[in-house]
């Protein structure tokens, strides 16, 4: 970043209205977050014990943890525009409330085809979310504190699963009313979706003018700095939303993304299962060691998008992270049957699955603004995160029919590789980055 940007940075109004913003939204949006990840996640919890319980085979459980990403696609690009044409407050609230309904449903399945409808519809649901909070975002942080903004929000992924993989433990060993644990388990985790979405309706605000808890003179310096930086961009690579859609880029963080997210949800659904064969733990102790990756994650993913910040680089810090989760998922597989070792190399698959995002997030909002950008980062996340399909499907498939993880995990290594090596090839994020 130029000296005079980070001047501005550290100007006292800068200072002392990111710190008022961050205080007001960053806690809730953590918290939407854990909630979110959570709910797409507890699956592969559940499945220690529904897997057994209704028959499924490898195959079937990862297909229907990846059919998620399917529904997802369906509403995410128009998602995404209506939180910066429409409402982010009222779209998020919709979000929630209706996934809190479908999350807590999954727990009553019997069949596969259940099973199916159910991940879905619930991927239809909360389609929008995420792409729709990172928008969100830009309405209330400059470029240069973006990364850094993300990495706190996103920061509730690894939380997420540091507090689920206990809590979600717990749940497995409860059998009230004859139902069984991991039925328990969806059933409850649905609950604070629909509560939150309520909260969302009256706490969020949609952008900096409107906001009545800034200082007026907050407000107006906000509203002129993001204003100030649409103007900028316009000027140097004004962008209709079709011509977004189509630039060389947007296409290649596209594919940037799906290949990272084959590689993110295949480790995330199956790493508990993975583990319990590794180990020949209970259900509820293989869930409580499936946290210590998540724990190395979260330090390694505010570290990262502190420095992409702090040196206004984005590339290499994304591309090296995603070469770590090659690195740690290949050497997991040399370790013998060492279960710390093995741990080991997890964690450091794990911290470059998270250390990626402050940085990728920021790649597509160095060239694109307004609605050019909700939709380009609508189509990356939900063209990207049919990943999250591909990912747990194949490492089910391959595990069936070899009878061993590792065929599945060399194929997420694979994806890892070419994702990285993507990110590389990018042209106009790279010279944007570096004019600041």
């Amino acid at each position: 970043m130029s000296g005079a940007t980070q001047g501005q940075t550290v100007s006292p109004i800068a200072d002392r209205t990111r710190r008022r913003i961050t205080r007001r939204l960053m806690p809730f949006l953590f918290l939407l977050y854990i909630v979110a990840y959570l709910d797409r996640v507890n699956v592969g919890f559940a499945g220690l014990e529904m897997t057994r319980e209704l028959g499924f085979s490898n195959e079937v459980f990862g297909l229907g943890s990846g059919i998620f990403f399917v529904g997802y696609v369906i509403l995410e690009i128009p998602g995404t525009i209506l939180v910066e044409l429409w409402s982010a407050r009222k779209w998020i609230a919709r979000i929630l409330i209706s996934w809190g309904l479908l999350a807590s449903l999954t727990g009553l399945i019997h069949t596969a085809h259940q099973f199916y409808w159910i991940r879905f519809l619930l991927g239809m649901a909360e389609a929008g979310f995420f792409p729709g909070i990172i928008v969100y975002l830009t309405h209330w942080y400059r470029y240069e504190d973006r990364a850094k903004a993300v990495a706190m929000f996103m920061a509730a992924i690894p939380v997420a699963n540091i507090i689920g993989s206990p809590v979600s433990g717990l749940l497995l060993r409860i059998h009230w009313l004859g139902y069984s644990g991991w039925r328990w388990l969806l059933l409850l985790e649905g609950v604070p979706a629909l509560i939150c979405g309520a909260i969302t309706l009256f706490y969020l605000t949609d952008w900096p003018r409107d906001a009545q808890w800034l200082p007026q003179e907050e407000r107006e310096w906000l509203t002129a700095e993001l204003q100030r930086e649409k103007e900028t961009k316009k000027k140097v690579r004004p962008m209709s939303v079709w011509q977004a859609l189509r630039n060389r880029d947007v296409v290649l963080l596209t594919f940037v993304y799906f290949f990272v997210v084959t590689a993110s949800y295949g480790v995330n659904f199956w790493l508990p299962k993975i583990l319990q064969r590794l180990s020949g733990l209970s259900p509820f102790q293989t869930t409580l060691i499936t946290a210590i990756p998540y724990l190395c994650a979260l330090p390694a993913m505010l570290v990262v998008g502190w420095h992409s910040d702090r040196t206004g680089e984005r590339r290499w810090h994304t591309a090296l992270s995603i070469y770590a989760v090659a690195a740690g998922l290949l050497l997991s597989q040399f370790v013998g049957g060492s279960v710390p070792l093995a741990m080991a190399m997890f964690s450091i698959a794990v911290m470059g699955l998270y250390a990626y995002l402050p940085g990728f997030w920021a790649l597509p909002t160095t060239f694109l603004t307004e609605a050019a950008a909700a939709a380009c980062i609508g189509l990356i996340n939900s063209f990207g995160n049919l990943g999250g399909f591909v990912g747990p499907y194949a490492v089910g498939f391959l595990s069936n029919r070899t009878g061993t993880y590792a065929a599945g995990i060399y194929y997420l290594v694979g994806s890892a590789i070419l994702s990285g090596s993507l990110v590389l090839v990018l042209r106009g994020t790279r010279k944007l980055t570096a004019e600041g």
